[in-house]
């Protein structure tokens, strides 16, 4: 603090000068100042004193008291005008720096990339000829170890339920059970499971070789918008493929289970058959139907989005593979799930009739 006598009641001070004069009858009451040092010059007395102020700009006013009349002198420091620049540019910087995680840009392009399917199917614009290949690779190729799957879960599904039921004399719910058991769960769970393992992760790979290869820019390029040359006709071809593969399988795991129960337990093929036709409703085959297009968009958008977010060259391919086929399947449970909330309500009377 300082003090200075015989000074003029309004002074004002600013950092654009490196030297301030004061005149006039006034009492300063206080100063604040910072690092740099300036002159204030007192032509009357003739004396210089050095005082700290900051680098910013600062203005120093004098305002007459009404206690006592004497002019009393505050400093305005504009210091929110000095930070905001700084501020501006350490968030710019933290900005630059900043990415977001893995999991949610990858979780967005999924929207993302599902809007863009949408929308393109309802225009028409889709790759008839890769979607026809896709088709091939999907269906066909895909029928073997699906129906080898689905017939082996069959078989050991029929071991438990025989030999429970059987002790509770319960032969011809056999059939039902194992019916309605294959119609509304496993056989479209089964079949996207195989499906998710041995196409969702060739999906993933193939993309995120392309992607890391930089494949995807020439087509963009060459005026092909990747989307409909790569991405449509995989969910398409999931998305038509799945329903029949679910339907063979469910056809196979109930031949499986009859054949079993026959050779094995005594229990006659007929009695499994009539069971299974007196339980089974046309919404069962209906609902596994549209819970197998369910899963093979999921598996389909999955994998395609994480092939196309694919970093890092070949170690990146392999992660996203990977990380490809878990997110299918944990979504094809979660959307299993939700749908068999939505389809199956209430308490059930289907096994009824083949008591």
């Amino acid at each position: 603090m300082l003090a200075a006598a015989q000074i003029r009641p309004v002074i004002h001070i600013s950092n654009r000068l490196y030297l301030t004069n004061c005149r006039g009858p006034a009492k300063i009451t206080s100063f604040r100042f910072g690092h740099l040092t300036r002159k204030l010059v007192f032509p009357e007395k003739a004396k210089t004193h050095k005082l700290f102020s900051p680098p910013h700009q600062t203005k120093l006013f004098a305002v007459l008291n009404t206690d006592d009349g004497h002019p009393s002198v505050s400093v305005s420091e504009e210091e929110e005008a000095s930070e905001t620049p700084l501020l501006n540019h350490e968030l710019s910087t933290f900005l630059s720096k900043w990415s977001p995680p893995k999991y949610l840009w990858r979780g967005l392009s999924v929207l993302i990339l599902t809007g863009q399917v949408i929308i393109r199917t309802i225009n028409g614009k889709i790759h008839w000829k890769n979607t026809l290949q896709q088709l091939e690779r999907v269906g066909p190729k895909s029928v073997g170890v699906c129906l080898l799957t689905s017939a082996f879960v069959g078989m050991a599904f029929t071991i438990q339920f025989v030999r429970e039921f059987t002790r509770l004399g319960l032969n011809r719910s056999i059939g039902g059970v194992l019916a309605l058991a294959f119609s509304r769960e496993l056989s479209p769970v089964v079949t996207s499971v195989v499906v998710a393992g041995r196409i969702g992760s060739a999906f993933a790979a193939e993309l995120g070789t392309m992607q890391v290869s930089e494949q995807t820019d020439t087509l963009r390029v060459l005026g092909a918008n990747p989307v409909d040359y790569l991405v449509t006709p995989r969910v398409l071809a999931s998305c038509i493929a799945l329903p029949f593969l679910t339907l063979m399988c469910f056809t196979v795991g109930m031949a499986s289970s009859a054949l079993l129960a026959d050779s094995v337990y005594g229990i006659s093929i007929n009695i499994i058959l009539d069971s299974a036709q007196r339980a089974l409703k046309p919404w069962d085959i209906i609902s596994a139907m549209i819970k197998s297009q369910v899963f093979g968009a999921i598996i389909s958008v999955v994998s395609c989005a994480w092939g196309v977010t694919t970093l890092g060259g070949a170690k990146g391919v392999g992660e996203s593979t990977t990380s490809a086929v878990v997110v299918s399947l944990v979504g094809i449970f979660i959307a299993d799930f939700a749908l068999s909330c939505c389809f199956f309500q209430g308490a059930g009377d289907s096994l009824k009739n083949c008591m």
